[in-house]
């Protein structure tokens, strides 16, 4: 639950805000649309969603954590009047799949493409299992804001269904999939964010949705394999696509990606070696440069940045969950 908290406390530099009306989706390619997540002042974030249309129906890629964000993604199907048929997920993270169960009821033949990884988060000793086991065991505290107690009932409401987070479909291996009528290269990268991420390339409009391997405004490490994330990051990069869509954060460019691909480079080596946390953190914002859009996102990026730094090192590394050392 740390990154929960630094989350909780690098919010309070923006206005108070009320929970959102749902995000508008708002077309990035031709039959291409981005739900945009959101990051809002004590409340976990949201991901990044992309729903590719196809002549058969509907394919969303990634949920949310929120009720407001999942109501937009069915928003979206009732205007477009096309069934959700398929939904994959990046990854297990709960910003990216607690909408599941939501998508599902409201659409029931749609099915949950997505790696195995999930099974090992809900494993007894598992990330998510022990993250539950903390917030039942939490005691509130009188300076607790306000929404930390609906924010924990979300999570355990999340784990209660459980089974929503498992794939009707395990994606083992990268190839071509036809989804809802749509042929999308879906690839498989190992031991990145987590255990099994997944990325999608549309040959068609270039587009990539790459998950949790592009996050702004830094990289969250709490369930990652550093190395392995960045052979993650230039294999998307030998992909010849034109926008990278990612986890959270605008789309971007190809040069857009390459500067992140090269300052995630070149924070991997300070996290590496004897430079103070502050330095590290420091060369991170100025190295991912235009992709910040404003101070709020330049002074989030250096706190991230830096209690990344220490949370690396003291952990040889890379995550404790990581399976590779």
């Amino acid at each position: 639950m740390r990154l929960a908290a630094l989350l909780v406390a690098l919010a309070l530099t923006q206005a108070a805000a009320t929970p959102p009306s749902p995000p508008e989706a708002r077309e990035i390619a031709p039959d291409t649309f981005l739900v945009p997540g959101g990051m809002l002042p004590n409340r976990g974030p949201d991901g990044n969603t992309v729903v590719f249309a196809g002549p058969d129906g509907l394919v969303v890629v990634d949920t949310g954590r929120h009720a407001w964000h999942s109501d937009g993604i069915l928003a979206f199907a009732r205007a477009r009047r096309q069934p959700i048929r398929a939904i994959v997920n990046t990854h297990w993270h709960l910003d990216h799949s607690s909408g599941n169960g939501r998508l599902k009821a409201a659409h029931p033949d749609a099915r949950v493409y997505t790696t195995r990884a999930v099974d090992r988060a809900l494993a007894p000793d598992g990330f998510l299992t022990r993250n539950a086991e903390m917030a039942r065991g939490r005691t509130p505290e009188p300076t607790d804001p306000p929404t930390r107690a609906e924010e924990t009932a979300i999570f355990l409401a999340t784990m209660e269904a459980f089974d929503e987070l498992r794939p009707d479909v395990p994606v083992e291996a990268s190839g071509t999939m036809r989804l809802a009528g749509r042929p999308l290269s879906v690839r498989a990268a190992e031991d990145a964010v987590t255990d099994a991420d997944l990325w999608l390339y549309d040959e068609a409009t270039g587009v990539a949705v790459i998950g949790d391997l592009v996050t702004l405004p830094a990289p969250f490490f709490e369930t990652a394999c550093p190395a392995q994330w960045q052979q993650a990051l230039d294999a998307v990069w030998a992909m010849p696509f034109r926008l990278a869509v990612p986890g959270h954060g605008a789309p971007m460019t190809r040069e857009g990606f390459d500067m992140y691909r090269g300052a995630f480079r070149a924070f991997r080596a300070c996290v590496g070696s004897e430079a103070e946390s502050r330095a590290c953190a420091d060369a991170w914002t100025r190295d991912v440069g235009t992709l910040l859009k404003t101070d709020v996102d330049r002074r989030q990026a250096t706190g991230f940045a830096a209690y990344y730094v220490d949370f690396l090192r003291t952990n040889g590394g890379a995550s404790p969950d990581c399976r590779v050392k």
